[in-house]
């Protein structure tokens, strides 16, 4: 794949310039070395041991990468020029590889596309040809070529890819293959040493190391939220994607896949795939042609110091649900908008980003105990999981007569609930009042729309008109009201500042 060249000043020095050493003069030569002849008379001669004793004690990865190396491979992706842009309705030549993607962080100028090669990197899982590499190595290729470190060069067959771990499946036709050993990536802690052999820029099997400096880390990539990242300083660069991630023991604890930089390369943050969730995804791929994960139905979201406090819990812990899908597996379970999920099968919940990798590696249907907080208790509830493209979501409301200019400062009209969206939204009797009419842009930029059911106002319940304006006028200007809003696909919090 092309990469976008910079132009350095005529004249200016660079790294790649080879500089040739000219002979001193004699006279030079002679009066520097002559201090250094009457030195090595008079000195001390140094012990054999002392002489081959390392003077600082460094790990020596040699042997690690003598072992492993056979079982990397070097991947090129060749795809139609210009097919991507055109099926996107875009220029051609403006397309932005999605290799490219991966590894741009913030105010990084987009480079364009210039030919239709990506470099990549894999490895050998079993005897009998299949690979694992990076889903965007290898997205919308014709023909994938499989190098390895012997020579020989091998198509290979994309078995399947899956866009939401990152992970693609190869195949090539061979027997006897050298194939990696598979570690445990959930043992891993920060500063423990790891290695990557990868094919950076074109250069083939080059080997970096360092150690880990975190777990469990959320992509900034809201496409890959069922994947808890590992976070490295080893240096990753383009080419590298794919490549194991290894342990001082030689086995595959990540695949890399992205890095987080403002200039294009490294600078010291690296991300791998854990090795559990590279291997189950490849598992399906390879049974199934594609992945399928469970989902709960709910929108979480961090919970804040705030509203740790306003809900009496002493340290902001877990997962706040903001909403949850009408009909979905959460729903049918019991959890309801406010609870704090504090763990999942028995797995804590630290933080809101640890929630959806936990679900995402069961299959739907799949039975899960999840613990919540609420009202100041905890409460154990049992869900059956969803499908993860198949998510509950309720029939779209139902049009509505507008209504008379409403009276308070949010520009809301409320009226009783009829009974076709009572039933429709599954609302008891005397529960909510129904929106309609929005006549603020505060309260549609927030998400309110004519025909939502607000169920409570800052946690009061409401079931009339009357009631509705009795809990706003308590609210204070510019203090956060806090709008709990059921329609037809969820229920959930709608949080505003009170004008």
């Amino acid at each position: 794949m092309p990469f976008r060249t910079r132009v350095r000043p005529q004249g200016a020095p660079t790294m790649m310039t080879p500089v040739r050493l000219l002979p001193l003069v004699p006279v030079l030569a002679a009066a520097l070395l002559a201090p250094a002849a009457v030195d090595a008379q008079t000195a001390t001669p140094a012990s054999p041991a002392s002489a081959s004793a390392p003077l600082v004690q460094l790990p020596d990865f040699t042997r690690l990468v003598e072992q492993v190396s056979p079982a990397v491979v070097n991947i090129e992706a060749t795809s139609t020029p210009g097919a991507g842009a055109k099926a996107q309705g875009m220029p051609e030549g403006e397309e932005i590889p999605e290799i490219f993607r991966r590894f741009i962080g913030p105010g990084m100028p987009q480079p364009q596309q210039r030919g239709g090669v990506s470099q990549g990197t894999g490895f050998v899982t079993s005897a009998d040809g299949y690979i694992i590499t990076n889903h965007h190595v290898i997205d919308g290729a014709d023909k994938v070529i499989v190098r390895f470190n012997d020579r020989r060069e091998l198509e290979a067959k994309i078995v399947g890819s899956d866009a939401l771990s990152d992970i693609a499946v190869l195949k090539v036709e061979a027997t006897g293959l050298p194939a990696v050993r598979i570690g445990d990536a959930r043992s891993l802690k920060p500063g423990q040493w790891v290695v990557a052999i990868g094919s950076p820029f074109g250069f083939d099997y080059s080997v970096t190391a360092g150690i880990v400096s975190g777990v469990n880390r959320r992509s900034l990539d809201p496409g890959q939220q069922y994947v808890p990242f590992i976070q490295t300083d080893v240096a990753i660069n383009r080419g590298n994607s794919g490549g194991p991630l290894l342990n001082v023991r030689g086995e595959v604890v990540g695949v890399n896949s992205q890095i987080f930089s403002n200039t294009g390369g490294f600078i010291g943050v690296s991300f791998a795939i854990p090795v559990d969730v590279a291997m189950n995804t490849a598992r399906q791929l390879r049974e199934n042609g594609t992945v399928r994960r469970g989902v709960l139905g709910v929108q979480i979201g961090q919970l804040t110091r705030e509203r740790a406090q306003e809900l009496g819990l002493p340290r902001p812990v877990g997962a706040f649900v903001n909403s949850v899908n009408n009909g979905s597996a959460a729903d049918k379970a019991g959890i309801r908008p406010g609870d704090v999920i504090t763990a999942f099968n028995g797995r804590e919940i630290l933080t809101a980003s640890d929630l959806p990798p936990q679900v995402g590696l069961l299959p739907p249907g799949s039975r899960a105990t999840v613990t919540v907080l609420r009202d100041g208790g905890r409460r154990d509830l049992v869900v059956s999981l969803d499908a993860l493209d198949g998510a509950t979501a309720g029939a779209p409301a139902a049009p509505v007569a507008p209504a008379a200019a409403p009276a308070n400062a949010l520009g809301l009209a409320t009226e009783a609930v009829d009974a076709a969206t009572r039933q429709r939204l599954g609302l008891q009797a005397g529960e909510g009042v129904r929106i309609s009419r929005v006549g603020s842009a505060l309260a549609r930029q927030a998400g309110l729309n004519p025909g939502d059911v607000v169920l409570a106002v800052n946690g009061r319940d409401v079931g009339t008109a009357a009631a509705f304006e009795a809990e706003l006028g308590k609210v204070k200007a510019g203090s956060m009201l806090r709008l709990l809003v059921r329609n037809a696909s969820s229920t959930g919090f709608v949080e505003l500042p009170m004008p």
